[in-house]
């Protein structure tokens, strides 16, 4: 059952927790983010939060109604942290590669958590700047409004996928990574010609294709549709 949230003014704790810190919102989600790297999303409980904050874990619902509406701040935090300090410099193509690499690396500095929440619709104070900024870019650059619209989507759902695929890959144990990487040198890369021609002309770059993200390239392809997008328009 949802918990009714406090409201702001009265939710500041007098009392500092057991480790003297004083609970915040950002306090909160700051130690949701360093439990979710050490135990994942199945290990983000009111109980374990509770006891990293040294604090009685029914006090968490004076800020938060429960964990979803965390997931959802967690998110938020997230976009915060990819958009802060970003500035348009006017040149579209840069500013849009920049921003859906600062989204995509600011989820997978925490993988659990890009996991958790890469799916999610905040409806939060960063989240709105985001799809400003990235609008704003947008229609700047010359798209009309449904153009832009769709691009924003295709931009902002091939960041946040590609961080939650990466994320995914990255919260494996190390041992099983490396196996999986190993797969395309050991298996991909030993077929013969005679059952899989294919595979085996194209075997050098598949295998050093496979090691590391393929999102930057598939953000300029995104990029590269948008430029064309642009000169038909003109």
């Amino acid at each position: 059952m949802a918990k009714r949230v406090v409201p702001e003014s009265e939710r500041r704790r007098r009392r500092p927790t057991r480790q003297g810190a004083v609970l915040s919102e950002q306090l909160i989600v700051e130690t949701a983010l360093r439990l979710l790297r050490y135990h994942g999303g199945a290990g983000l409980t009111v109980r374990r939060l509770g006891a990293a904050l040294g604090a009685d874990p029914s006090t968490l619902y004076r800020y938060f109604r429960g964990m979803d509406e965390l997931t959802l701040a967690i998110a938020d935090e997230l976009i915060g942290r990819a958009i802060r300090g970003w500035r348009a410099s006017g040149e579209w193509r840069a500013d849009l590669r920049g921003i859906g690499l600062r989204l995509h690396s600011a989820y997978l500095a925490h993988p659990q958590a890009a996991v958790l929440a890469a799916s999610r619709i905040t409806g939060r104070t960063h989240e709105a700047t985001a799809i400003e900024a990235i609008l704003g870019v947008l229609r700047t650059a010359g798209l009309e409004n449904a153009d832009a619209v769709r691009v924003y989507r295709s931009l902002v759902d091939l960041s946040l996928a590609f961080a939650a695929l990466d994320g995914a890959a990255l919260a494996l144990p190390r041992a099983v990574r490396d196996a999986d990487r190993q797969m395309w040198r050991t298996r991909y890369g030993r077929l013969t010609p005679g059952t899989h021609p294919h595979i085996a002309a194209t075997a050098g770059p598949l295998v050093a294709c496979m090691d590391g993200s393929a999102y930057p390239a598939t953000l300029d392809m995104l990029l590269d549709s948008t430029a064309s997008r642009l000169t038909r328009g003109r």
